[in-house]
């Protein structure tokens, strides 16, 4: 009993500590805060029910694992819900101007990709991970996850304006 209540311990300290974490790469994925604050919760859901074989590994690569997966069978999956074209506020404690059209331009460009582009460029791009690993936790050829990264990223030099250019040219207005 006691090592149960020792793992339920460890398991909660690693929630705490990577949930934020998680919910961040998974609104990069998504670009709905919501969906992305779900997807983050069942996959530590996920997690907790295999912590005992999980833990003694790497429990952070694992669940980043189960989120991917989770969000590949969300976009396989009809859509059950619609989303909106405005994100919801954030309460702002300072002025964070740069910071917000930086994150908007970031998501729009991410919402231009497709759901297997957008997986690739986050997990490689946003986690830092090797190709080798997002092929791995992906189920992809290495060769499939190179040429999604590198068509990703040429669409995102191309057809999204950067954030400072469209200040640029928003201040010209």
């Amino acid at each position: 009993m006691r090592s149960g209540r020792r793992s339920d311990e460890e398991f909660v300290e690693f929630a705490r500590a990577n949930s934020a974490r998680l919910q961040r790469a998974a609104y990069l994925l998504t670009g709905d805060r919501h969906q992305a604050e779900e997807a983050a919760q069942a996959a530590l859901v996920r997690v907790y029910a295999s912590w005992g074989r999980v833990r003694r590994k790497d429990p952070y690569a694992y669940t980043r694992t189960v989120l991917a997966n989770l969000l590949t069978d969300q976009w396989r999956r009809p859509m059950r819900e619609y989303a909106t074209e405005q994100l919801p506020e954030q309460p702002v404690a300072r002025d964070v101007a740069d910071d917000v059209t930086r994150r908007r331009w970031l998501i729009g460009a991410l919402k231009a990709l497709s759901p297997r582009e957008r997986a690739v460029v986050v997990m490689r791009h946003f986690f830092d991970i090797t190709e080798v690993d997002v092929a791995r936790e992906l189920n992809l050829s290495l060769g499939t996850v190179k040429s999604l990264n590198s068509r990703a990223l040429a669409k995102l030099r191309v057809s999204i304006p950067s954030p400072r250019h469209s200040m640029e040219s928003g201040a010209a207005r």
